[in-house]
């Protein structure tokens, strides 16, 4: 059919059009109802659809997390309470504020028990942490060099958490030797101390 065929056909007599002119024209219609449909009612469903899958993967991905989090919630229970054990474990190695006085006598008497001077014996400030506080204490040691290493290993076997830090040694007169140190010692904060912790930790500017 020719465009000048077309041009001719009238829909008033749609009824006398040649055949090949009437399926031309119910085969637009089709394509007409089909891309208005789309247009006005299918595309909204396919992207409520799309929607609705990329929903599907997410929530898939969270039963899945959920799932794993589910089996392996009786292995995070024990290991939670075999790090509150080793935390408890821990803490009882550290003296409370009464036992510091007791705690830094034992780190001078560990010096004098081995024959060592002390030029220098000056606990400073504590630092208080969430759960703890160390206190730092300057000494200056002279005596043998055997002497000095037996001080070291005496203080490191201490029942009591103790640290020595920013040793420095020196030659001393008659060969002897010249130590020193900072000893850090550690106590636990009791529950006023850990509240008002928190509470400054709280109030300081991020």
């Amino acid at each position: 059919m020719t465009l000048d065929e077309l041009n001719k056909l009238d829909l008033k007599t749609l009824a006398d059009w040649p055949l090949p002119s009437k399926l031309a024209a119910l085969a637009l219609l089709c394509v007409a109802i089909v891309g208005a449909g789309w247009w006005f009612d299918w595309r909204g469903g396919m992207e409520t659809l799309d929607a609705a899958k990329q929903k599907e993967t997410e929530l898939r991905g969270v039963f899945t997390t959920k799932k794993v989090q589910a089996i392996n919630l009786e292995a995070y229970k024990k290991q939670l309470a075999d790090i509150e054990q080793a935390f408890g474990a821990l803490l009882k190695q550290l003296p409370n504020k009464q036992e510091m006085d007791a705690l830094i006598t034992d780190v001078n008497q560990a010096g004098l028990g081995r024959g060592l001077q002390f030029e220098l014996f000056k606990p400073e400030a504590e630092t208080v942490s969430e759960f703890y506080a160390e206190t730092p204490i300057r000494v200056k040691i002279t005596g043998g060099y055997h002497d000095a290493a037996a001080f070291v290993s005496d203080v490191s076997k201490l029942s009591r958490i103790v640290t020595l830090q920013d040793i420095v040694m020196e030659p001393g007169k008659d060969g002897g030797l010249n130590m020193d140190a900072v000893v850090k010692t550690y106590r636990y904060l009791d529950d006023e101390e850990i509240i008002a912790s928190k509470k400054k930790t709280k109030e300081q500017p991020k």
